[in-house]
């Protein structure tokens, strides 16, 4: 796997780089990942921390994580951790799906995955999209107390997600 590191209000030092090579290595025990795939890392300071995105897109799945810490080695740590969780997440997935052959990418070993049995879909709602504008979805979710809302826009009428950022903030989905 080639890792790309890009470092935004950073220097990424030789001693960032490796750390962050040798933990992403470390995943390669897990899931068997091609060496044409690139892991893109990308480190930023803010003024109460720093923050290290990491995704790495391969042929099952992509693996994204990303946290903020004082620390940056400890986010390092942290958000390596994040990523062998997906990556066992999506392992017990597969195989409880029957998907055997996308099974294969990852690799076997006793990893305790029992805390991943109880995962089950515990309700499903259907719902009819609403036609309006995006900033009455944004309303309409911040009443409801949710993280999310689905509507139809107004302007395309194709259906579309607005959802709350995780750094403040509003993104929105829209389908073609």
């Amino acid at each position: 796997m080639k890792v790309q590191i890009y470092g935004k209000n950073i220097t990424v030092t030789p001693a960032i780089a490796d750390k962050i090579e040798t933990k992403l290595n470390f995943l390669e025990k897990y899931f068997i990942i091609d060496d044409d795939v690139t892991a893109h890392v990308v480190v930023r300071v803010y003024p109460l921390g720093q923050k290290i995105e990491v995704t790495i897109p391969t042929k099952v799945a992509v693996l994204r994580a990303e946290v903020t810490n004082e620390d940056l080695y400890a986010a390092i740590d942290l958000v390596i951790d994040k990523l062998e969780d997906q990556i066992r997440r999506q392992k017990t997935r597969l195989s409880r799906k029957g998907k055997d052959k996308l099974a294969l990418a990852f690799i076997d070993e006793d990893v305790a995955e029992d805390e991943y049995e109880d995962e089950e879909v515990v309700r499903t709602k259907t719902i009819a999209p609403d036609l309006m504008d995006v900033d009455e979805a944004i309303m309409r979710m911040e009443m409801l107390g949710h993280s999310f809302f689905i509507y139809t826009d107004n302007e395309t009428e194709d259906v579309a997600v607005v959802y709350k950022r995780d750094n403040g903030g509003y993104g929105c989905i829209e389908t073609e």
